[in-house]
């Protein structure tokens, strides 16, 4: 009798449901503290806090308070930090399949990226970044990138050959404005704006959200929307980490996270032209070209192929069938 009591006891504790614990959880990512990003990291921290009564805390760690954005995302991975909002371009240095996002010009508009990447996209990539040791939890947003530069307007894609642009090391983004007719120069976000000061380069290319909150006009005269490359946040969590959550606390984390992006996203398509207008106000000069010479200039030169070699052609292929 005594031991079938003792059976079922362990029986019910091994089939049990985990019981919600106190988890804190660290986000580290690159935005600056006014930028969507950081706005949206708030409201997922806030909501998980109210939903699950306290048990989850999220702690935030905007602006690269924890290293750069590479280091982030490694210290993720070993667990050191929990969660991380990289770009495609951090996270195809892990998984190859992700270099595909960045292609120049891949993307009609927002809404043609958001229903790739939302659907076929994740189904395919989520898998492959969960064997690297991290959970994918949604897509958020960055924005198309655009190119600025103290030398001259830019109108046509010829308006780009010759300039000097800082890029960040990602084979996509060097691509697009070699293939231009620009040459491409790493250098650290944080060193940027000094480099820009004192004429190391050019140029550079970001989203409008990045050239607004960091200031970027008082080292730039011109600002050409090309939109040459799409990429976007994505909001992945240490595996270990993740685990430590029971499956409701899991549930909430979701759930938040992609309303967190959702919020991001309407931020950045609602500021980027009331940013504009205030980057112009302050004396910066905006050309809206025709992206259809872009388009034509960059398919012309070797940087489709350069894209396909880093990110595999099989993984290429597959991409370029979800753009249809």
């Amino acid at each position: 009798m005594l031991k079938s009591l003792v059976a079922a006891a362990a029986a019910l504790v091994v089939t049990a449901p985990a019981l919600a614990q106190d988890v804190t959880l660290r986000l580290a990512h690159f935005a600056a503290e006014t930028h969507p990003g950081h706005v949206a990291a708030q409201q997922f921290a806030e909501r998980v806090a109210e939903r699950t009564d306290g048990t989850v805390e999220v702690e935030i760690y905007p602006a690269n308070e924890l290293g750069s954005p590479p280091e982030q995302l490694e210290q993720t991975v070993l667990g050191a930090i929990d969660m991380n909002l990289p770009t495609h371009g951090a996270l195809d240095k892990y998984e190859k399949a992700f270099g595909t996002v960045m292609t120049p010009f891949a993307f009609r508009d927002y809404e043609h990226a958001h229903q790739v990447l939302d659907g076929p996209f994740t189904e395919w990539v989520a898998p492959k970044l969960d064997e690297q040791g991290l959970v994918m939890l949604s897509h958020w947003e960055y924005g198309f990138r655009n190119i600025t530069n103290s030398v001259r307007p830019i109108e046509t894609p010829e308006d780009v050959e010759g300039l000097k642009l800082r890029t960040p090391p990602e084979v996509q983004i060097v691509a697009a404005v070699e293939g231009l007719g620009a040459s491409a120069t790493q250098i650290a976000f944080p060193e940027l704006p000094n480099a820009l000061n004192q004429g190391v380069v050019d140029g550079q290319e970001n989203p409008i959200g990045v050239i607004y909150h960091f200031n970027l006009n008082d080292f730039q005269e011109h600002l050409a929307l090309t939109r040459h490359v799409y990429n976007s946040m994505i909001h992945v969590v240490n595996k270990a980490s993740w685990e430590r959550l029971t499956a409701e606390q899991q549930q909430v984390v979701r759930e938040e996270s992609a309303a967190a992006g959702k919020l991001m996203r309407e931020l950045v398509a609602s500021q980027e032209e009331e940013e504009l207008a205030k980057l112009e106000e302050a004396g910066m000069k905006v050309t809206r070209p025709d992206l259809a010479p872009f388009r034509q200039t960059v398919a012309a030169s070797d940087a489709m192929a350069r894209v396909a070699e880093f990110s595999g052609q099989e993984n290429m292929d597959k991409f370029q069938a979800m753009l249809d």
